[in-house]
This record gives structure tokens, sequence and C-alpha cells, in this order.
């Protein structure tokens, strides 16, 4: 009776216009909001109000004249026919291409693997020490890393030593263009698949017990239970992480390839984020710059909304 009696008095207010009843929601979850404005101010300050400087990729930008006096190119895209028309394009967009398709088919699959691996251990402190040693490396900043990458595969590193106690000639793991690629790959991936793995992790921990349970009395062995109930359980989350993936798919570690470049792979180490930074820090060509970040930006932005949509009418899961 008296949930009854609440409804009868919330009616009205459900009744109301469309605008007064947002605004009636917006006071009544007021705590909500205010948990949510830091995010959205992070991303309102950094995100949102420096799009308004894209607009120097289709000017002359002149520094002491700013944004808005800077005047406008000449053709319009003066500044994106230069870059394509430069003779290091193709190189600078294979190369890009090339390493981030690569570190995308090796370093997407590695978390999954990792997860359904670690969530098969019975064994907890076994499995919370593999966790935790797989998760150390992410917290590893890049500087280090690359500075691993050199004290281990220089010419004279504990790789080649070792190889060297077998007879084998020393290998010039990060002077050779061949294996630039590599090099930057699988680091990567000895970095983040640990941390990856975590969203998958609690996906899996949504897996009900009892599914387990009568896969096991109809006989089923573990690998087919991993098939069969952990694979779809968790295949929502791989599409969304996918998509994500792959709207990010030319944003390549700028200060990575930056640090592990040398003047003798730089035939193969130049990417378009590299390229950005030394036309606009280096040699302060702003509108060039600008206008292949954004060319970049525009890449990402259109595989997103392809694989989203592909991803909505094939398995029925997509970001929006």
């Amino acid at each position: 009776m008296f949930a009854n009696v609440k409804k009868q008095q919330r009616a009205p207010a459900r009744t109301a216009t469309g605008k007064n009843y947002k605004w009636l929601m917006v006071r009544r979850n007021k705590a909500l909001y205010l948990f949510i404005l830091p995010a959205f101010l992070y991303f309102f300050i950094f995100a949102y109000v420096p799009m308004y400087g894209v607009q120097i990729a289709f000017k002359d930008f002149i520094a002491t004249k700013g944004f808005g006096g800077s005047p406008w190119a000449d053709p319009l895209f003066k500044h994106f026919i230069t870059f394509f028309s430069s003779v290091r394009f193709s190189e600078i967009f294979w190369n890009t291409i090339r390493i981030s398709f690569y570190y995308l088919l090796v370093s997407f699959p590695a978390p999954i693997i990792l997860a359904l691996m670690i969530n098969e251990v019975r064994n907890t402190r076994f499995k919370k020490l593999v966790q935790n040693v797989t998760y150390m490396p992410y917290f590893i900043s890049m500087v280090v890393l690359v500075g691993m990458i050199d004290l281990f595969f220089s010419n004279s590193g504990l790789v080649n030593q070792l190889t060297g106690l077998f007879g084998m000639e020393p290998v010039l793991f990060l002077q050779k263009e061949a294996l630039f690629d590599h090099m930057y790959v699988w680091s990567g991936v000895w970095q983040t698949t640990g941390y990856g793995s975590i969203i998958y992790f609690a996906a899996l921990a949504g897996v009900s017990p009892e599914l387990h349970e009568a896969a096991t009395i109809d006989g089923a062995s573990r690998l087919q239970r991993i098939i069969h109930i952990n694979l779809p359980a968790i295949m929502p989350t791989i599409i969304i992480m996918l998509i994500i993936s792959v709207g990010g798919i030319m944003n390549l570690s700028f200060e990575k390839v930056l640090l592990m470049q040398k003047d003798i792979n730089i035939g193969s180490s130049e990417v378009i984020s590299t390229y950005v930074y030394k036309l606009g820090i280096q040699k302060a060509q702003y509108s060039l710059s600008s206008a292949v970040g954004l060319f970049n930006n525009i890449i990402n932005l259109i595989l997103l909304i392809m694989v989203n949509k592909i991803s909505r009418k094939v398995g029925e899961t997509s970001l929006w």
C-alpha cells in the first residue's frame, strides 16, 4: 500500500515536460554528476578545447599573429598536398601501417590468452604470483624500457654474450632495419600483456561455475570448456576492446619509437608521430606538422567507424 502511495506521488513529476523532467532528474542525482564532473572537465579542457588549434593545418601559421591572425593557406589543403607529394610520404606511411598492424596482430590476443591460462590455475598463491609478475613490466617507464633493450641487445649485450658461448656470431639487433619491427612489437607485448589481461580477468569472473560443472559432468575437457564457455562469455568484451584498439591503431608509442631510432635504422623506424615531432618541434613547421597529425587522426576515425559498423552488423556488439 505504501508503495502504491509513493507511485501516485511521483506520477505528476513523470508527466512533466521533457525539459523539466531532465532537470528534475539532474537535481535528484546531483551527487552522481559531481562525481563525474572532474572527468568531464579533464576531457573538455585537454581534449576538446585544443581542437580549436586544428585550424592551423589549413593556415600559414605565424606564431606572433596567433591562430586567428594567421592567414589561410592558398590553396586551403596546401600542407596536406605538401605531405602527400613529399618523397618520404610512402616510406613514412608504410612504416606506420606495417608496425601498427603487426603490433595489433600480436598484442591484442596475448592478454586474452594469458587471462584464459591464468584463470585455469587452481593454486591461488601461484596464480597471484603470476599475475603480479606479468603486471609489473607495465609500470616501467619508456626510457627505462628502451635502456633495457639497449642493455640486452647491443653488440656486447647479454643476448650476444649468451649466443657467443655457443660459437654464434653477434647479431646487430639495434642496427638492422629488418629487426626494428620485431624489437618494437615484442618488447611492447612483454610490457603490456599482463596489464591488458585485467579486463579479461574481470569478465571471466562473471562466468557461472555451474556451467563448468554441467560441462564437466557431460564429459567436456578443460580445453572444450575454455572454447565453448569462457570464450563466448568474454566475447562482447573482446569485440569492444578490438574496436577501441583499431580506433587508435595509428597512434604508435611516439616516445618509444623516437628512443629506439638510430641513423642506421631510420628507413624503417620513421613513423608519422616521430615525423610530426621533427617537423613541429625541431623545424618549427607548425602548419605542416598539424596537417600530418590531422591526417593520422582522420585515418583512426575512419577505421573506428568502419570496425564499429561491421561489429554491429555481424555480432550486434558495438560502441554505439
